[in-house]
């Protein structure tokens, strides 16, 4: 089939939802369809790069306590319209199909089969609030929608009532399992790790209290953190006046650094508060066989099991998390069967897997449009046939 993956994020740049575009994108090409990326530009980027078409120009603006973009043009309704003609799309597939405007261009346009997969989780959102009174027709023109956890599911389903298919977040095990930890952190000090984004709802300070409660406690341990954001002045001048040892602010790092990172771990912690929809970062400690502790929010419960694959501790609380990580640290037969465990739950998460899962669902949606009569006139694939029994990863 013909399809356009269309995100209203920048890409490639860094973030969850363009990750998973450019995850999905790799894994429908080899499944044999021909696949296009539909995203903005935010500087100097080509107008068209291979597989990838950018209309409008992206603009960062704050959302659901981090950074989302809106894309803007005023030539919007000719660009896509030619798009769309040009490239006769079976399959558009929206990602967060709600953010200004280039989903919401795209999507009335559209004369294919729209997918949605909504990413994105929160407490209330006066943005759907208001957007569930003026999106309405919009939703209606989505044919099938998918949530990445139960999490997602139950946000979006708040506003946006319907039938959701969950489809998780994937990871590459492979590339965190095969990589090389870095000798110069190998010395004999726990390391523990921090990779995220350094704004308030990914706790960082609370990952910072936890670990100046162990250096006063006498415990030696090594902080690396991983990332950048408006909280890192917050982050450094704590580490200063508190004067904790060993804390190192690596700032971004290539993905084969951070998978050196991962490896190099004693510890992964992600300490977030809340508005996270899925944790791709714990899958990718977990392929690793990093120990993982985190908080015990909706959406890393779709991923870490309590006391099976990880720890999980109050949000906010740094003293719970200082007793977790002194309790992983000091117990090897602990420390080794998370990351036996992690390391397996990761294996029920690769791209393949979700890929397929996909793939599987557009065929489902498409049968049940054709069964209807209802198929949209840009559509002119064969009808996907039902698929076999996929066995079940160990």
């Amino acid at each position: 089939m013909k399809i356009g993956l269309v995100t209203p994020y920048v890409y490639p740049m860094p973030g969850g939802v363009n990750d998973h575009v450019g995850s999905l994108y790799r894994v429908l090409r080899a499944r044999g369809h021909d696949v296009r990326i539909i995203t903005s530009s935010h500087g100097l980027q080509k107008a068209s790069e291979g597989d990838v078409i950018r209309i409008g120009k992206g603009f960062s603006v704050p959302f659901n306590g981090s950074m989302g973009t809106i894309t803007l043009s005023p030539t919007y309704l000719r660009q896509v319209r030619e798009l769309l003609e040009r490239e006769q799309f079976d399959v558009l597939h929206f990602h967060e199909p709600f953010v200004p405007f280039l989903s919401l261009v795209v999507l009335t346009l559209s004369k294919s089969v729209n997918i949605g997969t909504f990413h994105a989780f929160g407490g209330l959102s006066l943005s759907y609030e208001f957007g569930r009174r003026v999106m309405g027709d919009y939703a209606n023109r989505l044919h099938g929608r998918i949530a990445v956890s139960p999490a997602a599911r139950h946000f979006i389903s708040r506003y946006f009532p319907s039938e959701y298919k969950i489809v998780p977040n994937g990871v590459e095990p492979s590339r965190y399992r095969n990589a090389v930890p870095i000798s110069r952190y190998r010395d004999g000090v726990p390391n523990v790790l921090f990779v995220g984004r350094m704004e308030p709802r990914k706790g960082l300070i609370h990952l910072l209290r936890a670990i100046r409660k162990m250096q006063v406690n006498g415990e030696q341990v090594r902080l690396l953190i991983v990332g950048s954001g408006p909280g890192e002045r917050e982050a450094r001048r704590y580490v200063l006046t508190r004067q904790l040892n060993d804390v190192e602010f690596l700032g971004r790092v290539s993905d084969a650094e951070k998978a050196q990172l991962f490896k190099t771990a004693d510890v992964f912690v992600s300490p977030a508060t809340g508005r996270e929809s899925f944790g791709i970062v714990l899958l990718e400690a977990m392929s690793s066989g990093a120990p993982v502790i985190c908080s015990d929010i909706h959406g890393y419960r779709a991923v870490v099991r309590r006391e099976r694959d990880g720890i999980l501790v109050p949000p906010a609380d740094s003293d719970a998390l200082a007793d977790a990580l002194a309790r992983v640290i000091h117990d090897p037969e602990l420390k080794a069967r998370l990351s036996a465990a992690g390391t397996e739950r990761s294996e029920l998460f690769t791209w393949e897997r979700v890929g397929a899962s996909v793939d599987e669902y557009y065929g489902f949606v498409i049968r049940r449009l054709a069964d209807q009569g209802a198929l949209p006139s840009g559509f002119s694939a064969p009808i996907p046939p039902v698929p076999g029994p996929r066995r079940r990863s160990a």
